[in-house]
């Protein structure tokens, strides 16, 4: 298959032959433009091509990454990148595993002839040694077009969807946005085109997988479509599936098994990382994460792909095992690999030792779950990170949801790296059935006892920390001798009543600490959405011929909603309706209220009255009524 394709791909032989045959092109009148960057779409307003404008910030977040991956990329090639809205300022970006180079070419960079002038990529135009992007599920084109106008340093970007519907519509939307030169529309099975794709020559730089639902059928021919160091962008909308709900499914499509966690959205992360690292290592190759979002209701995930038996070894030992307590939470991580040094400067890996945990947990008596693997190894590049969010805050006006990004990035920056998964605030109260201290008390507490501490981009509450969790525990009693629990209204085999019944070997002091305030959350940034409109999240798949949604689906989204709480009652139909139930305190003489109770009073009625005399079953029927045995 690696001899199918020569050079750039293209359109015509990417679309096998196929043509949007038999189907007719709606009238204006049934579609839709939208405006969104620097692209304006036209979609058809029934549900026949997918389009979410909930998605903008995971569009705009990924223009800005591959802009600073394609300034990494042509940097090194001696191509300096202009921005839109930059300061014409040169920046050098230097990658650290080629620095000795980095400077040879810094250092002969002044003996350039006095005519000559540094090579330039500017949005729009064609970069003969610019990347080549490949968008697997286009849809309606916005991202492709996008890229092309948003981001500079491009040669080609392959806007490919197998339905025949959404490719007439992305090339009227390239005719739309005079991206022709830059844009090349594809129809085709995402998996085939990857796969025809594997020379090492023919390659995408990047690809973008933004599926609805699951990516799991495309990850294989992904990792095999990558260049050498190119940016893999995925996206994952199965967020049931990834959180808990179905942890059979979740090994199914990923490889691992999901818990029901409060750190369920950074543990969805850590799987599709694992599950994109295995089906690498199958050929060779490793990811190294740039970027990991969990935002709204999808995961979104950067990684660049490279090649090295070596490296690919060191794998195991960058997964986990995850041990999780049903009564209390709290987790131990177990890794499958052990890397040690050995003699010369070499490596050994062998196996890892375990289980960390008893059979039961040591705080409160409960049993573990077993969950993963997962990926144990920093979530991103902080580098890459810094990078991403200077260049969107030296430029805030480039995208509509600038504020966002730079608020989430803030707080990636913010994140303990080396720590996986996290405790929440609510968690920590609830299990000891105690009130909830502040963000700071908490903070502070664990800052005075040593510990690092850090938030999570990935839950308001979140507590990533390096403590044990004997730690957190300990701290929890502390403060429950402050906010004091009713004790006797504790089950003896609850967790609560397990843990409180151990004195706290360490004295928390809950007095708070400047550096408790993250400094995101001090300078007031927008780190966590609020919902941004009426009815948002997934929308439903795209159809042919999908019904629009007009006044009568908004309708009967309307009237469906809480349809599973029982309405307001009447306070008078509520009173008829508990005199209907007899008093149990009346029975034993103990009820006090006389009239004024809101049950019934009133005698049982006896058995002998209520039941038909046999006077009554001899009553002839009545006229018209039907005679004989077993009629009613």
């Amino acid at each position: 298959m690696e001899g199918q394709s020569q050079g750039p791909p293209n359109p015509a032989a990417m679309e096998n032959g196929t043509q949007p045959c038999g189907e007719e092109r709606p009238p204006e009148a049934q579609e839709t433009t939208v405006t969104e960057g620097a692209a304006k779409i036209a979609f058809p307003s029934a549900n026949e091509v997918f389009y979410n404008p909930v998605q903008e910030f995971n569009r705009d977040l990924t223009c800005a990454v591959i802009t600073e991956f394609a300034r990494i990329q042509l940097g090194a090639k001696g191509i300096q990148i202009k921005v839109p809205g930059e300061k014409d300022v040169q920046k050098v970006v230097v990658d650290l595993s080629e620095q000795e180079e980095d400077k040879a070419e810094l250092k002969e960079s002044p003996n350039l002839a006095p005519g000559d002038q540094p090579r330039t990529a500017a949005v729009g135009e064609i970069c003969e040694e610019g990347l080549r992007v490949l968008e697997g599920l286009a849809a309606s084109g916005l991202r492709s077009i996008r890229f092309a106008r948003e981001v500079p340093g491009l040669q080609f970007v392959v806007a490919n969807d197998a339905s025949a519907r959404a490719v007439d519509l992305i090339r009227r939307n390239v005719q739309l946005n005079d991206v022709a030169h830059l844009v090349q529309p594809s129809q085709a099975d995402a998996r085939m085109l990857m796969y025809q794709h594997q020379k090492a020559s023919e390659r995408f730089d990047v690809i973008d997988l933004d599926p609805y639902g699951s990516p799991a059928p495309f990850l294989d021919a992904a990792v095999q479509a990558v260049s050498e160091g190119g940016l893999l962008c995925v996206t994952c909308t199965d967020m049931a599936v990834l959180a808990g709900n179905s942890g059979e499914t979740c090994y199914s499509k990923y490889g691992a098994m999901a818990l029901k966690s409060r750190a369920c959205h950074e543990m969805a992360l850590r799987i599709v990382l694992h599950s994109l690292d295995l089906r690498a290592n199958c050929y060779q190759r490793f990811v190294v994460p740039l970027l990991s979002i969990s935002a709204d209701f999808y995961v979104r995930v950067f990684v660049r792909v490279f090649t090295g038996q070596a490296k690919v070894k060191a794998s195991a030992s960058k997964q986990a095992l995850v041990f999780q307590c049903v009564g209390c939470g709290a987790f131990h991580l177990q890794r499958l690999g052990k890397a040690s040094g050995a003699s010369g400067g070499r490596v050994k890996f062998s196996a890892a030792c375990g289980p960390p945990v008893a059979p039961e947990c040591e705080h409160c008596g409960q049993r573990h779950q077993l969950g993963g693997p997962l990926w144990a190894e920093p979530l991103h590049d902080l580098d890459f990170v810094g990078h991403v969010l200077e260049a969107v805050s030296a430029n805030p006006s480039r995208f509509h949801t600038a504020e966002r990004i730079r608020g989430v990035l803030s707080v990636i920056t913010e994140e303990l790296p080396d720590v996986p998964l996290y405790y929440t605030l609510d968690q920590l109260s609830s299990t000891v059935h105690c009130s909830t201290p502040s963000l700071l008390q908490l903070r502070s507490a664990l800052l005075h006892a040593g510990f690092r501490v850090s938030i999570s981009h990935a839950c308001k509450n979140a507590v990533k920390t390096d403590a044990p969790s004997s730690a957190l525990w300990d701290i929890m009693r502390c403060w429950e001798k402050e906010c004091p629990v009713k004790r006797e209204r504790l089950s003896e085999t609850s967790p609560a009543f397990r843990i409180l019944s151990v004195e706290p070997r360490l004295q928390a002091n809950f007095t708070i600490r400047d550096d408790a305030n993250p400094s995101s959350r001090q300078r007031g940034l927008k780190r966590f959405q609020a919902n941004p409109e009426a009815n948002w999240g997934p929308r439903p798949r795209a159809r042919p011929g999908g019904k629009a949604a007009g006044e009568a689906m908004e309708e009967r989204r309307r009237l469906l909603q809480n349809k599973r709480k029982e309405p307001a009652e009447d306070p008078a139909q509520q009173a008829a309706r508990l005199k209907t139930f007899p008093c149990k305190r009346f029975k034993e003489g103990t009820c006090q209220r006389g009239d004024q109770c809101c049950y019934s009073h009133s005698p049982p009625t006896s058995k002998v009255t209520t039941e038909a005399t046999p006077s009554d079953c001899q009553n002839s029927p009545g006229p018209g009524a039907a005679a004989g045995p077993g009629v009613d």
